[in-house]
């Protein structure tokens, strides 16, 4: 009899193997280059399986975003049969945002289901006035883009061509968005195809009953991880920015022995501003930062996720309620989320617990008319440093916690968009003083050669930087100034939406890495070096 190990393992597999998939058959390079996209493999009773290590915000959100869409469809009586494809990106039902497009797939097998596989992908431009799709002065949901409610894309193998067409006429890049769902479609098709070839190979009751075992084994090494961490309970607060406006994001956190608890009552309530996460997000972010404090490897399935208690009170900014915007939640205050666990369990776990990282994806979002009157839309994130860690200095130009994504190579950028590149740096000095040095952010700045764009910029830590543990120094805030080709320089918010020219000049700064100062030497009761 085959070890269930060898199933569990090959099941990973089959969510990599999607991920690759999807990778080289899309058409943006978002998700081509960037690798802005996720895959999963879920039991019959919507429970995760098995992930690839792909897009921390997507990960989490899959456990929400599955259960609500399998809900959904048994509340409005809609059965999924073979080579059926439900498509949606309602982020109050499938966790993130409206970029994300999320694809699931029944796995059956001799006319039994037996599970399902599911993408997400984040597609550059999903409608609304803004290229890029998230809106920096969006006021509802609405102004962000084109709602998809769960709806069969595929039925019984065969593409819905009107859906298409309707998406291709409300995306402001038609080809791209075929490409990339048709990309998302054949992903699915590979992890059902991988999956009936364990079936077949192993037999299905070995199949489920190592599934069952992968869960319970991910469960006792989640519990038996825990079991070392002090018990007791831990609160911490931190920030958003809104205009001149703090929000405050607070948790308290209590260590048990059956399950880590995360109440985030106190938290500012919902906005009219992109910067609410829905509750996926939320899970997602809390999941991400005490997976990240685990040293056992620990594979990330339901067994992970049975031992985390989210509590975010409805009408708040990490659980709000329809229809007010999202879609920076998912991009931004993901990543306050996690700064806040950080920093409470810096308390409990000093010696694993990092200083504040840059805090922001840094989106970039900027479209327009080419001459030939096509039009293009492009996004980016732009990595920054990390916090210092216990016993290390930060490291310095890389995307940190709820992202994962590669950067977008220069050379792809100029190839498929009329911008040009003027600069591409560490930004030297940005990041948090101490003992452990955190580690720097990133210069990178571009002009506009062709015609007149939109752009929008959605970012946060441009009033706080980064902040520093046991005495150590903040990281340098974010920044961006726009040149134009007359020789105005404009100091812009972390927020905004502008039109630039032909000449106009865009450089952009993200914050370092904040640092761990020499108060962690007595904490931690080891000796350090104070190398420099």
């Amino acid at each position: 009899m085959v070890s269930w190990e060898i199933i569990h393992k090959a099941t990973i597999y089959v969510a990599e193997e999607m991920g690759v998939a999807l990778k080289r058959s899309a058409f943006s390079p978002n998700i081509r280059e960037r690798m802005d996209h996720s895959c999963a493999v879920v039991d019959e009773s919507g429970r995760i399986v098995a992930q690839a290590e792909h897009i921390p915000v997507h990960l989490g959100s899959f456990r929400v975003g599955v259960n609500n869409l399998l809900r959904w469809l048994e509340k409005e009586n809609v059965s999924l049969e073979k080579g059926d494809m439900v498509l949606l990106n309602d982020p109050y039902i499938s966790g993130t945002h409206l970029n994300d497009l999320m694809l699931l797939a029944p796995v059956y097998y001799e006319n039994r289901l037996i599970g399902y596989v599911v993408n997400k992908a984040h597609h550059v431009d999903v409608g609304g006035p803004v290229p890029g799709s998230m809106n920096p002065d969006a006021k509802t949901i609405y102004e962000e883009g084109v709602i998809i409610p769960p709806i069969k894309l595929v039925r019984r193998g065969s593409v819905d061509k009107d859906l298409m067409r309707l998406f291709a006429e409300n995306f402001k890049s038609p080809g791209i968005v075929i490409g990339d769902l048709s990309a998302q479609i054949a992903a699915n098709l590979r992890g059902i195809e991988m999956i009936l070839r364990l079936v077949e190979k192993y037999g299905l009751g070995s199949v489920q009953d190592a599934w069952n075992r992968s869960i319970e084994y991910s469960r006792e090494l989640s519990l038996r991880e825990i079991s070392e961490w002090p018990r007791g309970s831990y609160y911490a607060e931190d920030y958003m920015e809104l205009g001149e406006k703090d929000l405050v994001i607070r948790a308290t956190i209590e260590i048990s022995e059956k399950e880590i608890r995360v109440d985030f009552t106190g938290t500012s309530e919902n906005v009219y501003a992109p910067i609410n996460a829905v509750y996926g997000v939320t899970f997602a972010a809390t999941s991400f930062a005490i997976r990240s404090l685990m040293r056992e490897d620990i594979a990330i399935n339901e067994g992970f996720y049975s031992i985390i208690n989210v509590e975010a009170p409805e009408g708040t900014l990490l659980n709000p309620r329809k229809p007010v915007p999202v879609s920076g939640g998912n991009v931004e205050t993901s990543q306050r989320v996690v700064d806040v666990i950080f920093k409470a369990l810096s308390i409990a776990l000093p010696n694993r617990v990092p200083a504040a990282g840059s805090g922001t994806m840094m989106n970039v979002m900027i479209g327009g008319l080419r001459r030939d009157g096509s039009y293009w839309s492009y996004y980016e994130t732009i990595g920054g440093g990390t916090g210092a860690r216990p016993g290390k200095h930060g490291v310095s130009g890389v995307h940190v916690n709820m992202t994962n994504t590669l950067n977008t190579p220069i050379e792809i950028a100029e190839r498929n968009y009329p911008i040009i590149y003027t600069s591409y740096r560490i930004r030297e000095g940005s990041s948090g003083e101490g003992i452990y040095r955190g580690g720097d952010g990133i210069v990178r700045s571009f002009k506009l050669v062709e015609g007149v764009a939109r752009l929008s910029i959605l970012a946060e830590r441009f009033r706080r930087g980064p902040w520093g543990l046991w005495g150590g120094g903040s990281g340098k805030s974010g920044r961006v100034v726009i040149r134009r080709a007359s020789g105005e320089v404009l100091e812009m918010p972390s927020k905004f939406s502008i039109d630039i020219y032909e000449g106009d000049e865009v450089i952009i700064e993200t914050p370092g890495g904040g640092g761990i100062g020499e108060e962690f030497l007595k904490i931690s009761g080891k000796a350090a070096s104070t190398t420099k």
